[in-house]
């Protein structure tokens, strides 16, 4: 062992307790200013879902010093919560606060080195950050440069957490929390379509009550946990009527949202699976259940407001705000106008419902060069790890990429999610590789000649 290496085994135990009493001293005081505002009542946004929030990260602040990672691991469920919190004028979502203190704590606890695959995808998204910085220069306000480094987070800080966790040996209990989060909404949804249909509503469903969901949110979110309960990798290892029951209960949940973006990239990433997967004649039989009648639904859904001649409905308002993007983006062709410029007054007034479209838009077409190396980047890398764990990931990634061809990208929870998750399977697999090469990892060594199924 290097002197390094030996400073590094002495420090590191010193660092993680001075670490496990700041975060729990900190969030505790944190936690105390934020009862006393709410009391005062002194204009909290959602004080609340707020108050439950700041409670779980103070619980979870308190295990850190017995349990490293008890934020990253409490921070799973709060990835799927939409909600925005804040205190004054500054707001943010659950989401997005439950990434930020994940991130902090796998930054600092999690384990080193990360792995090759790992680095490369950071790379990856590192010549996408780079490629954005010139319109932060181009185009100097406040919203361009928290977006440029919001969107750093969403991909590489998610991937970072998602590494965390494997790699500590919790791969299985966070795919757990986040799967059992969204088997909870999609209860939810589905009471809330009973109660529409039974007034004669047949339109979409997404959860009212305790916090209000949009239909394209719950129905992206349904899609990623469904992936991961189809495949139930070998090394989560839940048993087979669990995963059936969460597979087909989040179907549901798909449906009744009548998301289409969101049953398109679940068919793809399927597709995907039954690829890398199996081969099975149970499997393909599957895939046909699930392909034809979500595909007579979005075909259907579609010829209906073709046919209609409705100006106003999603099929034609889309064809025109391809239109004005378009024109828009002439005005800034090569940098673009700045992240988030939809704030900006001046500027059109909504985010660009396509992903591409909304990085020409956004940074030029240098952003959407570096944005489409990213990409291919990101689905070549996880396409060729070992398939008990890169199906899962380049499923949950490849299922994201197409939804934004159909919606919005650059949305919270809806990039976040599959990157922890694909961050989670990079790291599982990193444990089993360091514990074969150790020597203490016999089991694992045994499961890895276990056949996979999508099914088990």
């Amino acid at each position: 062992m290097s002197s390094t290496s030996e400073r590094w085994a002495i420090r590191h135990p010193r660092i993680v307790d001075w670490w496990a009493g700041t975060w729990r001293w900190v969030l505790l005081a944190f936690g105390a200013v934020t009862v006393i505002y709410l009391l005062l009542d002194r204009g909290a946004q959602n004080g609340p879902m707020m108050a439950l929030v700041i409670a779980a990260f103070v619980v979870a602040a308190a295990l850190t010093s017995s349990k490293p990672l008890a934020i990253v691991l409490f921070a799973m469920p709060g990835l799927l919560i939409p909600q925005r919190i804040g205190i004054g004028g500054g707001d943010l979502s659950v989401s997005d606060a439950a990434l930020a203190a994940a991130f902090g704590t796998a930054l600092l606890l999690g384990q080193r080195p990360y792995s090759r695959p790992l680095r490369s995808l950071l790379m990856l998204n590192l010549v996408y950050q780079f490629a954005t910085f010139f319109t932060v220069l181009v185009n100097p306000y406040v919203a361009n440069t928290v977006e440029w480094v919001h969107a750093w987070l969403l991909v590489s800080g998610a991937l970072i957490v998602g590494w965390a966790v494997g790699a500590a040996g919790y791969g299985r209990l966070a795919l757990s929390l986040i799967v059992f989060t969204a088997c909870a909404l999609a209860v939810l949804t589905l009471g809330q379509a009973a109660l529409q249909y039974a007034s004669g509503n047949f339109g979409p469903a997404a959860p009212s009550w305790p916090i209000s969901m949009h239909k394209n949110f719950v129905g992206t979110v349904f899609a990623f946990a469904a992936i991961v309960a189809y495949l139930n990798p070998d090394w989560v290892g839940w048993t087979r009527a669990w995963s059936r029951f969460a597979f087909w209960l989040l179907i549901a949940g798909v449906l009744v949202s009548q998301s289409r973006q969101a049953l398109i990239g679940l068919m793809a990433a399927v597709v995907i699976a039954v690829i890398r997967r199996t081969h099975s004649g149970r499997s393909r039989l599957l895939l046909l259940l699930l392909l034809i009648p979500a595909g007579w639904l979005i075909i259907s859904m579609v010829v209906e407001q073709v046919q209609s001649q409705n100006q106003h409905n999603s099929v034609f308002q889309r064809l025109d705000w391809f239109r004005e993007v378009y024109h828009f983006w002439r005005e800034a062709p090569i940098f673009g106008h700045g992240l988030r410029y939809w704030y900006q007054p001046g500027n059109l007034g909504y985010q660009p419902p396509q992903g591409e479209l909304e990085v020409l838009a956004s940074a030029g077409v240098v952003g959407l060069a570096a944005f489409v190396v990213m990409w291919i980047g990101i689905l070549l890398v996880l396409w060729h790890i070992d398939p008990r764990f890169g199906t899962l990931a380049v499923a949950v990634v490849f299922c994201r990429l197409v939804q934004a061809q159909f919606d919005l990208f650059w949305v919270a929870a809806q990039v976040s999610i599959p990157f922890v998750i694909a961050g989670i399977c990079l790291g599982a697999m990193a444990r089993e590789e360091r514990s074969a090469d150790e020597g203490i990892g016999p089991s694992a060594q045994a499961s890895s000649r276990l056949p996979s199924g999508a099914m088990r």
